[in-house]
């Protein structure tokens, strides 16, 4: 699964809109839609972020593994 899709999955299992996320990333709905469309690249920083805001790890959210472990908060 490319990275994109499962920003929009996460997005869609969360109850939020594109408008929600870019807010939370401090960009416009347009430019986000960028990002699930896979038509522009999510700049690191970003992908941070979102991890943060989902509580999953990156390795999920980069698609590099399927099961979404949550993050350590204790650190």
């Amino acid at each position: 699964m490319y990275f994109y899709r499962r920003l929009r999955d996460l997005r869609e299992d969360n109850d939020k809109t594109q408008a929600d996320i870019a807010s939370i990333l401090g960009i416009s709905r347009q430019h986000y839609s960028l990002y699930e469309k896979g038509d522009r690249e999510l700049p690191m920083h970003h992908f941070i972020t979102l991890a943060k805001f989902y509580n999953i790890s990156l390795d999920y959210l980069c698609g590099i593994t399927q099961v979404p472990e949550k993050l350590d908060k204790s650190k």
